[in-house]
């Protein structure tokens, strides 16, 4: 079935601003709550919010078989499990009803009154019901300049990495949708020179920019994916902030990995935007330095995309401080790879599941995905527009992610995952 959505020549009779991240090509999924307390799911183009819950109701899907409810829910999970021909159909009528040419929605301002809102009037929910959340540490360069600062130049990639996709278990009842606050998290600190540890709030909390991609049911318990099917159960993908108290996790990494460092809070960018709406940013995957083993070889070697990415701090005084610019294409395994790793052991994976890429880090210092590369450890701290530094973050600022794909013809975005610094929770008395 031909993906008639991302016809670049494709305009809306909405109103979409030149360099949109929401242009008619995008149709990306999300759920929002309406003016009128209404939870349903949803699709964006330009400034301008669709319900698919009205829109289904009144007629605009007629002719594929979808459940009456199917939109009427407060998460993509049900729609996410009917598979690609469903989400492919769904977009293809979205992009064919809010064409320039289509007088249907269009002229009925009754209806148009019903499906479509401004931005401004919605609120954006978490867009699925994560049941496991699974985090990867597939940037090379990343693992590398962690490496380098932990372990030394010897030592710097750990003798697995080059062989298989590194993940970690997280914590998925603290993800978070963007424009989510964050508190400082407290917990057990070995400060330097001590052999005891102190109990307080981090010192070094950081971001981590990655993406994430979101699956649909992809095997039953016992049952391996082939790496060259992998693709068929990736849903769409999101904006992910990780973010990590970085002396809470050095203390306590040792023997099982990340825990208290990490599972305070992870924030997702609220649209999902389509694997299929990604198509024609596909790029070629970072050639691999040791042969992989038969079940994570790829026919093709296209297996990435070419998503630019920015991280910026905000401060209280309005300033934006543009700090990394990195992109997606960097990572060293693929999205492919680490789904067929995911399942080899024969791990059940599900609807709504969530895989985080990693730390995405360029070749470049300015590239780097984190506070602890971009500042080294903190030995080199960044100086910000009002004359102030940063080795990390500091309580009140605002820490956002953007990500977006362009070619000559169409910008393809994520809009932004954002997540504003509060101190330490206190229990009111």
């Amino acid at each position: 079935m031909q993906i008639l959505a991302n016809n670049p020549n494709r305009k809306s009779w909405l109103k979409v601003d030149k360099g949109s991240d929401f242009p008619i090509q995008n149709i990306p999924f999300g759920v929002f709550i309406t003016k009128d307390d209404i939870i349903t799911i949803g699709t964006r183009i330009g400034e301008y919010a669709i319900d698919l819950g009205a829109f289904h109701q009144l007629g605009y899907f007629n002719g594929i078989p979808l459940t009456d409810d199917l939109f009427m829910q407060d998460s993509l999970n049900d729609f996410i499990s009917d598979g690609r021909k469903t989400w492919r159909l769904v977009r293809n009528r979205i992009a064919e009803v809010f064409e320039a040419g289509n007088s249907t929605l269009r002229d009925n301002q009754k209806h148009r009154e019903i499906i479509i809102f401004d931005m401004d009037e919605i609120e954006m929910l978490l867009p699925v019901n994560v049941g496991d959340y699974t985090d990867f540490y597939s940037s090379k360069e990343h693992a590398t300049n962690v490496g380098l600062m932990f372990r030394g130049k010897d030592n710097a990639l750990m003798p697995n990495w080059l062989h298989m996709p590194v993940g970690y278990h997280g914590r998925s009842s603290s993800i978070v949708v963007s424009g989510t606050p964050i508190h400082r998290p407290c917990g057990q600190i070995l400060p330097s020179g001590s052999s005891s540890p102190v109990f307080g709030p981090t010192q070094s909390l950081d971001m981590e920019i990655e993406m994430a991609f979101i699956t649909t049911d992809v095997n039953n318990l016992g049952e391996p994916i082939p790496v060259d099917e992998a693709e068929e159960y990736i849903f769409g993908m999101v904006l992910f902030n990780d973010w990590s108290a970085r002396d809470i996790q050095k203390w306590e990494y040792v023997p099982l990995g990340p825990f208290l460092g990490k599972n305070f809070a992870s924030t997702i960018s609220p649209w999902i935007v389509t694997m299929d709406a990604l198509e024609p940013f596909r790029c070629e995957s970072p050639k691999k330095e040791i042969e992989p083993l038969p079940y994570l070889q790829q026919k093709r070697t296209n297996n990435s995309f070419d998503v630019k990415l920015q991280a910026v701090i905000k401060t209280n005084n309005g300033d934006e401080n543009l700090i990394s610019e990195t992109n997606f294409k960097h990572m060293y395994w693929s999205m492919s790879q680490q789904l067929a790793h995911h399942t080899v052991n024969g791990c059940n994976v599900r609807s709504g599941d969530l895989m985080g890429s990693g730390t995405i880090s360029g070749p470049t210092k300015n590239s780097y995905g984190s506070m602890l590369e971009l500042s080294w450890g903190g030995k080199e701290p960044l100086t910000l527009k009002d004359g102030t530094t940063r080795s990390f973050f500091n309580d009140g600022d605002t820490v956002v992610i953007r990500g977006y794909c362009e070619n000559e013809k169409v910008n393809i975005g994520f809009g932004t995952c954002s997540g504003k610094i509060s101190p330490p929770f206190k229990r009111k008395k």
